[in-house]
């Protein structure tokens, strides 16, 4: 494998060199973290979640949405934050899995933001006794926590008719 992977690189520095600078290098990282990014995501939250934290999820709702769904979880374990964006209702619903056994559902919401096709940014700040959750910088809902320490809660997953683009 590694022949392999040295003798792609140096075909990318040949042709770095020949065209203008830095264009093919931009392409293929796009292209990579386009492949990272594909849905279903599920990546690891460094050091878990702690207060002052905040998720940014940049993405694009497909054509046709049908639904999709945005998880911080304990690992494989518990959920913390289950937000599950449902077009046909224009509704979403949050809420926690603590031990197996999911708590009472939370969907109040003062608009539906989601439109299909359209580039989103959804936030997610972790606060002492909350997350707080905006889109396009408009605060959306608050979740108060269920699940703790926050630093347990350390994976991201992320799935149904979007494409993400940025995660950070």
């Amino acid at each position: 494998g590694l022949e392999l992977s040295s003798s792609k690189h140096d075909k990318k520095r040949t042709r770095n060199q020949s065209s203008s600078f830095g264009e093919p290098q931009c392409m293929s990282s796009q292209k990579e973290e386009q492949q990272r990014l594909a849905v279903p995501f599920c990546g690891g939250i460094r050091g878990g979640m702690r207060s002052g934290k905040k998720i940014t999820i940049m993405g694009v709702v497909n054509a046709d949405p049908d639904s999709f769904d945005i998880s911080l979880t304990c690992g494989c374990g518990d959920v913390a934050l289950d937000m599950c964006v449902q077009f046909e209702d224009r509704e979403i619903l949050r809420n926690a899995c603590v031990s197996d056994s999911w708590g009472e559902e939370e969907r109040s919401i003062p608009y539906f933001p989601f439109i299909a096709e359209q580039p989103f940014r959804v936030e997610i700040h972790c606060e002492h006794p909350r997350f707080r959750v905006l889109v396009d910088g408009h605060q959306l809902f608050d979740f108060y926590h269920r699940v703790t320490p926050l630093t347990a809660i350390d994976t991201i997953q992320i799935s149904g008719s979007l494409t993400i683009t940025k995660l950070n």
